[in-house]
């Protein structure tokens, strides 16, 4: 089939690739000319594992191409996605739908023949009808369908859940789109992956209502990993407790220094916002906002109080940057609420990432950047795990207390066992979990 991928982001380039590896002839359309130059040189502006290799197979075999001429590729698609941003707006939390309007409005003047236009945008609920009302008044003549086709992508593993989706979500109610939707993702249906078709205004809603479920998920367990503090259990025990049941399942139940990334910050206050637009106040949701927002801050009092209440002057080793492993996005990365507060407790950060370095450069202006976690912890008074990256996995312990002022390990993502630190000579702390004794001595204080 031809395609028409408008806009070549982290959605727009991963869907255009993968759609391209299936067989169909994609163009991908970006107004930034700088940005269509780099990919039709095969480099890739976004870290994604997989991706350049996909990329570059499919621009050789002439299936995947680059430009800057939306007319042009919009006349010739059967299916054009509209995959461009919708970030939060500024003053009020709404989703900043402009980009999505722009992009209806130059699609429907360019539009040959009958074509399904495609949301592929996390869009607010009935933004579709919106979108159809632009695209008419703009070519009143024009012959085509809009449906909502979520994405549900997970930033460092994006190729292979578009590979093999849990489901594929369709919104539409017109029966030619529905044919071509199902054609468009036929490799995957015959992969048995389930394509549920609904109403447009449902599948724009699943989008957000999953990924603020997800994101109650993690809210909760943090909650619960400050309660076993308090009340001497373990929250890897009760996760784990809890994730057995099948009814719950065990993913998004690791306890950590919150949320980030592009996707659950702006998402659940979009989804707050449209419930106050229709009368329907989502308390759940607000308060998974409210509980993210502290837990991020409450990180770097854990850090203080690790470090024996005072860091002014101290120099901290801060590892992990990215708000998650295999990518290298900062959005709302829980690495720079707990940096900004270390640093406002007077503490000196070193920091590595794998890949988030060169992004975070113009964020944290008074950080010094190092060459390895080793570096980061030369002279460090403690070396603090904020993203649990495959490199901090299995640090060389000895080797890493010779570098450090003094041996302290805070791991905000739990990777390692505490006998195993300790033996080592560390003064250990890790979310949700006590040391030895620790349960007793709060027994006894209830007492």
């Amino acid at each position: 089939m031809r395609i028409a991928m408008i806009g070549s982001g982290y959605v727009g380039l991963v869907s255009g690739a993968c759609f391209a590896d299936f067989g169909h002839d994609v163009v991908c359309v970006d107004t930034d000319i700088a940005k269509v130059e780099t990919l039709r040189q095969g480099e890739i502006p976004i870290y994604e594992p997989g991706l350049s290799s996909i990329v570059a197979a499919n621009t050789a075999a002439g299936r995947l191409v680059f430009t800057t001429d939306l007319t042009a590729a919009v006349s010739q698609a059967e299916i054009v996605f509209i995959a461009v941003g919708t970030p939060s707006r500024r003053g009020d939390g709404h989703a900043d739908l402009s980009f999505v309007y722009a992009a209806a409005r130059d699609v429907a003047e360019a539009l040959d023949g009958f074509t399904v236009v495609v949301t592929k945008s996390t869009i607010p609920v009935g933004t579709g009808d919106e979108v159809e009302r632009i695209m008419r008044s703009a070519n009143p003549e024009a012959d085509f369908a809009v449906v909502s086709n979520p994405e549900f992508l997970r930033e460092g593993s994006a190729i292979e859940d578009f590979r093999r989706p849990d489901r594929i979500v369709v919104g539409t109610g017109d029966q030619r789109a529905r044919t071509l939707m199902a054609q468009v993702y036929r490799p995957l249906y015959l992969n048995e992956a389930p394509i549920m078709f609904t109403s447009r205004r449902s599948a724009e809603l699943t989008k957000y209502a999953a990924n603020a479920f997800l994101a109650m998920k993690i809210a909760f367990i943090n909650e619960m990993a400050d309660l076993c503090e308090r009340a001497g259990a373990n929250v890897q025990d009760v996760a784990r407790g809890m994730g057995l049941d099948k009814r719950i399942g065990p993913k998004f139940l690791n306890a950590g220094p919150g949320y980030g990334g592009s996707c659950f910050p702006k998402d659940t206050v979009a989804l707050v916002k449209t419930g106050q637009d229709h009368g329907v106040p989502l308390r759940l949701v607000e308060t998974t906002v409210a509980v993210n927002d502290h837990r991020k801050r409450s990180m770097s009092r854990k850090v203080i109080a690790a470090m024996g209440g005072d860091v002014r002057g101290k120099t901290i080793a801060v590892l992990g940057l990215t708000f998650k492993p295999n990518t290298d996005d900062l959005r709302e990365a829980p690495s720079l609420a707990i940096i900004q507060a270390l640093e406002d407790a007077g503490a000196r950060i070193r920091t590595f990432d794998p890949k988030g370095m060169d992004a975070a450069r113009e964020l944290l202006p008074g950080v010094t950047f190092c060459e390895d976690a080793y570096d980061a912890a030369t002279g460090a008074s403690g070396v603090v795990i904020v993203t649990e990256w495959n490199a901090f996995r299995s640090l060389d312990l000895p080797r890493l207390k010779v570098l450090m002022a003094t041996p302290v390990l805070v791991d905000l993502r739990n990777i390692y066992r505490r006998k195993e630190v300790e033996a080592e000579g560390f003064h250990y702390e890790s979310v949700g979990t006590l040391a030895p004794g620790d349960a007793e001595r709060l027994a006894d204080a209830a007492e």
